[in-house]
């Protein structure tokens, strides 16, 4: 008995010695072994607060699912009345060199397909114009696999959206949240439908805000609105007018882009931010169009070098490059060589912020503009106006309808800035971005950079005088006048319509 008790004695104190050495040889690592309470330790194990990730991600997958819808479209092809294959008869009786006979060669309808987003219980749907842009008809899919046709409502190309319409009442849908109050770092989910797969739901964080990608610059010019929210959350060819949402399931987004070398999904996203969306969505809802104020400047980005010349504290703002005759800067006393700091009470961080904050604007409204001038910050009360220079809005009718001539002609066209024309040596101009299938590619070599100076000895400057001049000239022959910015002297192009 008194061994049983040595050794039991025994056993405790070589317990209690190990403890005191393992203790006093771990002392400085004790951070590494503590657990979350300990107040003396720099590390801590990662825990979430019960409502991180998971339970607030179902919440607002939940929530936003069943408001985001499948759009799937249909282009039918027109046959082209100067398309060999119709003209010739050896073609027509033979078929093309290749074997095919002429009744197999119709080209099929084209198909795409996108998401959008319902904002309202009776049918209103937000999603991107390129997603219906030339669409004849429009099939949308409900997140219970019902199927509507849907109406085109009105589109805008400068911000890519546009707004459908379904024949459906109480429909679940989202509310527009407040996207200046969207924080760098904050959780988000990307609602949509990639690859055809419905209801797709993914998370990631906002990487950056105000990013310009220059994607839409070459449908819509230099009117093109590029001001998107960028995340990682993935999103893939289909996702396109699907719902960016914060963790309470409200729309700070819609989703429109990706950057990608091979055409999928790379790392980052980006989506146009609701403020900017929701004034776009009523105004076309409202008015048919939407009724956007301009300041008339062109402007270009402050930097490093830029700040320290002007004598600048930060490095933000919108420098002033030009002001345009008769335009609202002008009348307001905005000059060349200013920085926009702020419209209204927002601060500007560069060219992306500030067309995002005036495109929230109508012509005729009254906005405040502070501006860093020679040293000093002054302010100035600005009555925005439209492109035309007016204070009055717009009706629908009031609008030229221009499609049909570009898209006859198959180039898409983009006008230049005050200073784009100057450094050229000329009063105005359109520069062309794009070259489809059509009358110039099937009759002309023109190349895509080429600037229309002029038609039949007419100046243009404008998209509409381009259109005016052609329908003027219908039926007649067409001289275009324009020059190559690399090249020297004029360059003519000659074709019939």
């Amino acid at each position: 008995m008194k061994k049983i008790v040595s050794y039991f004695i025994i056993g405790i104190i070589s317990t209690i010695s190990t403890l005191a050495v393992v203790h006093y040889f771990n002392k400085d690592d004790s951070s590494v072994f503590t657990n979350n309470n300990a107040s003396n330790t720099p590390f801590k194990l990662a825990s979430y607060n019960g409502n991180l990730p998971n339970d607030a991600f179902i919440g607002a997958a939940k929530m936003s699912t069943p408001a985001v819808v499948h759009i799937n479209t249909k282009i039918k092809i027109k046959k082209q009345k100067n398309d060999p294959r119709y003209m010739n008869p050896f073609y027509q009786f033979f078929g093309d060199p290749f074997g095919n006979s002429p009744y197999d060669m119709p080209q099929q309808d084209q198909e795409a397909s996108g998401s959008g987003v319902i904002i309202s219980n009776d049918g209103y749907i937000v999603t991107n114009n390129h997603v219906i842009d030339g669409a004849d008809e429009i099939n949308v899919s409900l997140y219970d696999n019902h199927e509507y046709k849907a109406k085109l409502i009105g589109s805008d190309p400068n911000t890519d959206l546009a707004v459908i319409k379904i024949d459906a009442s109480n429909l679940n849908y989202l509310t527009f949240a407040n996207s200046d109050e969207v924080q760098i770092g904050q959780w988000v989910l990307a609602v949509g439908n990639p690859f055809n797969l419905a209801s797709t739901v993914t998370a990631g964080i906002v990487s950056a805000k105000t990013r310009n990608i220059n994607i839409l610059r070459e449908k819509a010019g230099n009117t093109a609105i590029e001001s998107f929210i960028q995340t990682d959350a993935a999103v893939n060819p289909g996702n396109s007018g699907g719902a960016l949402v914060d963790l309470n399931g409200n729309l700070i987004g819609i989703n429109s882009a990706i950057a990608t070398p091979t055409g999928s999904y790379a790392g980052y996203s980006f989506a146009i931010p609701s403020n900017l969306a929701q004034k776009v969505v009523k105004d076309i809802v409202d008015y048919g169009i939407v009724q956007r104020g301009f300041l008339g400047v062109s402007i270009r980005e402050v930097d490093a070098e830029l700040a320290k010349d002007l004598k600048l504290s930060e490095i933000k703002g919108a420098y002033i490059a030009d002001v345009n005759k008769y335009s609202a800067a002008e009348e307001s006393g905005v000059k060349r060589g200013d920085v926009i700091l702020k419209i209204g009470n927002a601060d500007i961080k560069n060219t992306a912020d500030l067309q995002e904050h005036v495109a929230r604007y109508r012509p005729g409204d009254k906005i405040k503009v502070e501006l860093f001038r020679d040293g000093n910050v002054i302010t100035k009360d600005v009555i925005l106006k439209s492109k035309e220079n007016k204070t009055a809005l717009l009706n629908k009718e009031d609008v030229p309808k221009t499609g049909d001539v570009l898209e006859n002609l198959g180039i898409q066209v983009a006008e230049l800035s005050n200073l784009e024309a100057k450094k050229m040596g000329i009063s105005g101009g359109l520069s062309v971005t794009k070259i489809n299938d059509g009358i110039i590619k099937q009759n002309t070599n023109m190349q895509v950079g080429f600037i229309i100076i002029g038609v039949n000895n007419r100046a243009v400057s404008k998209k509409q005088d381009l259109i005016d001049l052609i329908n003027d000239n219908k039926g007649n022959g067409i001289l275009l006048q324009g020059k190559y910015p690399d090249q020297n002297g004029l360059k003519y192009y000659a074709f019939g319509y």
